[in-house]
């Protein structure tokens, strides 16, 4: 074999198509479950792998250091928040990550969640077995609900994802805060929309959606500080990445009745821990971590993957780059 591709670990029942594709190509493939693995582990299993693919397992910076031959690293998802991209940049070996996979699915989970927040759907199950065991309609625990149509829904973080949130609600009848800092003047012109400060949005939203890509600046951005800005009666959805949310802030804030409640899809520590601060309340859904799934998804970056394969063998760069400071112009597209 010409060429040896490593995956660390994988969400899929099996990587058999991923295995008779890259065999026809004359690539070798080496699969390993090593989600919880030591470091030594997951070095003895990359480190002569010219391409590694990584679902969660952290990269870290000794691991990249072990390596003799790695030339390029893809990333299984959208977030790259295990790998040490710095490692990485001073090896120069690029990162290549699929942010395009199932920015359909996201949205429409996004959407569900605000529908399912604003129609109260969280209680609404309970409400009607106690009605049923009385034999007769008790709404209280329901009310007030209003129509969606005419809200205002704050959308931080207007990219990929957060734009297709926008662009299928825009016709629904919701009035909209965009805050996002690095939207080009030629993009908000394209959507027709006006970027606001983040205080602005949480002041005024009635739905705080969130879609910023995890960085040091986004950690922790809704807090304590940022939540005691929203509406009594507003919600807050994150189907993003769980450290964008403070949980135990987001909790105090509901118990508090500061908020009306939430959404959430995404956790700090995945699953999260039986004491995570959200479980208890009543007036919060909580889903588990699937906004990115459909079988459409789950097929489409199988199949973006192999493609990424296939550039770097006709010696071209990854259509998405962490780091694309590393590409030299040898592997330029």
């Amino acid at each position: 074999m010409s060429l040896k591709v490593v995956v660390t670990d994988y969400i899929e029942p099996d990587l058999a198509w991923e295995t008779e594709e890259l065999a026809k190509r004359n690539v070798e493939l080496v699969l390993h479950q090593m989600k919880f693995q030591t470091e030594e582990s997951v070095i003895a299993a990359t480190q002569d792998a010219d391409i590694v693919v990584v679902n969660m397992v952290p990269i870290t910076a000794r691991v990249v250091a072990g390596w003799t031959r790695c030339r390029l690293v893809i990333r299984h998802g959208t977030g790259y928040d295990n790998v040490d991209v710095a490692a990485l940049s001073r090896a120069g070996i690029p990162l290549c990550y699929i942010p395009d996979y199932c920015t359909e699915e996201v949205a429409e989970q996004a959407i569900a969640l605000i529908m399912a927040c604003g129609r109260r759907v969280f209680r609404s199950r309970k409400v009607l077995e106690e009605s049923s065991a009385r034999g007769q309609w008790e709404f209280s625990e329901i009310i007030p609900m209003y129509q969606l149509a005419g809200k205002t829904l704050g959308i931080l973080g207007c990219g990929r994802i957060g734009s297709r949130v926008y662009l299928k609600l825009k016709n629904f009848g919701f009035q909209f805060l965009v805050c996002d800092p690095y939207l080009t003047e030629e993009r908000k012109s394209e959507l027709g929309v006006e970027v606001v400060p983040k205080e602005t949005l949480f002041r005024n939203s009635d739905f705080v959606t969130v879609h910023t890509p995890l960085t040091e600046e986004t950690r922790h951005i809704v807090n304590a500080e940022t939540l005691a800005l929203m509406k009594p009666t507003a919600f807050l959805i994150n189907t993003a990445r769980g450290p964008m949310v403070d949980a135990r802030a987001l909790a105090d804030a509901i118990l508090a009745g500061k908020l009306a409640g939430a959404a959430i899809d995404v956790y700090g520590k995945e699953p999260p821990e039986p004491d995570y601060p959200l479980f208890p309340l009543p007036d919060v859904i909580l889903t588990p971590h699937i906004s990115w799934y459909s079988e459409d998804s789950g097929w489409r970056i199988r199949e973006i993957i192999v493609l990424e394969i296939d550039r770097f063998i006709q010696g071209l760069s990854p259509r998405y780059v962490v780091n694309p400071e590393v590409l030299g112009s040898e592997r330029s597209s």
